[in-house]
């Protein structure tokens, strides 16, 4: 068998990261809300996913997260589109990110779920795309979160749900 590519057609992404217990070690000793804000603003380093993928965590509000992302062909599958695990990613990113944002001290979360509707590919043509989660119900100890992503014409892609459980942060 004949290797089907050439030096001259490779492609090279080089990711670097911090050390991701920096901030992990900071969850729960403030609101969740305050805790993604510090990772918004860059006083808490991102989580080494969100550097792998090339992901940014834009907007934080209470019960609310964007992240964006410019797809690009090293998010690519084998038939030429942006691979269903990074939509999955920034849908699960953001479902979980908007329901950490209503927690107080001292309380995390862990997701129990994640169902997702892709509606229209991907590609490095489609331009910035944003995944927004909402946190649309609210119980004592399971949080329902409604996630959208979009290009930036505001058509469609994907959508996703998730439950998660509030759990307490071991001390």
């Amino acid at each position: 068998m004949t290797a089907l590519h050439s030096p001259s057609t490779d492609r090279e992404v080089t990711v670097t990261w911090d050390d991701p217990a920096i901030t992990a070690s900071a969850v729960g000793s403030t609101s969740g809300l305050e805790w993604l804000e510090q990772i918004r603003d860059g006083k808490l380093p991102p989580p080494p996913i969100a550097r792998l993928m090339g992901f940014d965590l834009t907007l934080v509000e209470e019960g609310r997260v964007q992240f964006t992302l410019e797809p690009a062909e090293q998010h690519y599958n084998p038939i030429g589109s942006v691979h269903g695990g990074v939509y999955a990613t920034l849908l699960d990113s953001a479902a979980g990110c908007c329901v950490h944002s209503t927690l107080p001290a001292g309380v995390g979360y862990t997701s129990l779920d994640l169902s997702v509707k892709f509606l229209r590919p991907m590609t490095s043509a489609t331009g910035p795309v944003v995944a927004e989660g909402r946190v649309v119900h609210r119980g004592s100890r399971m949080l329902l979160a409604e996630v959208t992503l979009t290009d930036s014409r505001g058509k469609l892609l994907a959508t996703a749900t998730s439950s998660c459980l509030v759990i307490p942060i071991p001390v």
